[in-house]
């Protein structure tokens, strides 16, 4: 059974906005040892079906855990798709798919107002709602739409509601999007600038699978049967979870090594003389925030009460890399992003 000290140097970040009573410690070790059990189920489920992806799988549930969005880069064929519909099954969260193309508007997402005319003849507009009115969205290639479309869709995730002729509308709870991109074609595509990057909690990297997997993939898909998911939570659940990972407490140690992760990945604030030659840019206090969280949602994925300074290191990566830019000299130097990452993480132990 999990277990919480009465350790001075762990705490539980204040959530705004939240009227009831805190939690105790009691509390807060039987709720996460429940949960922690449902999430190995889901973890379980989703296995079943998306095979060889592992590492990707824990990403985004802990991107989602964290209450935040992930962008998903990888070559076709890797099972972006499967996989945001079998989180939406395995999770209970109603799953949606939007393909982006350049010619897709604003309104094709988000919805818009259409003239009605009732029997008596009366005229009045009433509002259709797009897509992006669901829990989970998939924004397959996320790069071949128009800024002003991409826009639109960055402003939804930010602000969790849409403005259509002068009226909000809110989204969905638990609301997140999976966005994808294609690393192969670049032709003809719309680049998300640096600071729409910054909207998304991390970036996950799709690999190719082993040979073992791949080998177990094809016997899994090729035959007379397919590998189903079963339900394991409901959207209520996960909002229950997404409030449990802000009251897990957090060691000094965690919160000072990510103060000084993201400190030292800024050409302003680093004392390392590469990244001030080698970054144009670092990640912002944004960045900060979602390390502060995706630790939380690790450590409760994994079955642990609070996170380690090696939940910062697994994380570093996907949150900080698409936060940071490199300078023209860098660039042509062949310097890598990654690589700079892992000299930060190397000094935070």
């Amino acid at each position: 059974m999990m277990t919480m000290d009465d350790n001075p140097s762990l705490h539980a970040a204040p959530q705004a906005g939240m009227t009831s009573p805190a939690l105790t410690g009691e509390q807060i070790a039987t709720q996460a040892e429940s949960m922690s059990r449902q999430l190995a189920r889901v973890r379980t489920e989703i296995g079943r079906v998306i095979l060889g992806q592992d590492r990707v799988v824990d990403l985004v549930l802990t991107s989602i855990l964290a209450g935040g969005h992930a962008l998903l880069v990888g070559a076709p064929g890797l099972g972006k798709t499967l996989l945001v519909t079998t989180l939406g099954r395995v999770m209970g969260m109603d799953a949606r798919r939007v393909q982006f193309t350049p010619d897709l508007m604003p309104s094709d997402i988000l919805g818009s107002e259409i003239l009605d005319e009732d029997e008596s003849g009366r005229r009045s507009f009433r509002f259709v709602a797009g897509p992006v009115f669901c829990q989970l969205l998939m924004a397959d290639e996320i790069n071949r739409a128009s800024p002003r479309t991409q826009s639109a869709l960055l402003q939804a995730m930010q602000e969790r509601e849409v403005a259509i002729a002068g009226t909000n509308h809110r989204l969905p709870r638990p609301f997140h999007v999976l966005a994808t991109q294609n690393p192969i074609e670049q032709e003809g595509t719309y680049p998300l600038p640096e600071a729409q990057l910054d909207r998304f909690l991390m970036q996950v990297t799709l690999d190719f699978p082993s040979a073992d997997a791949e080998r177990s993939m094809l016997l899994a898909t090729t035959g007379t049967t397919t590998a189903t998911a079963e339900p394991v939570l409901t959207a209520a659940d996960v909002i229950q979870a997404q409030a449990l990972v802000r009251a897990l407490p957090v060691g000094e140690q965690v919160v000072d090594a990510i103060v000084r992760l993201v400190r030292a990945a800024r050409p302003e604030t680093t004392d390392d003389p590469t990244i001030r030659e080698a970054v144009a840019w670092g990640p912002g206090p944004r960045a900060a925030q979602a390390l502060m969280l995706a630790t939380r949602a690790r450590a409760l994925l994994e079955g642990r009460l609070s996170p380690s300074i090696e939940d910062v290191a697994a994380l570093a990566h996907p949150i900080l890399v698409h936060r940071m830019a490199l300078s023209f000299t860098a660039r042509a130097e062949n310097v890598r992003l990654p690589a700079l990452v892992d000299t930060l993480v190397g000094r935070i132990g």
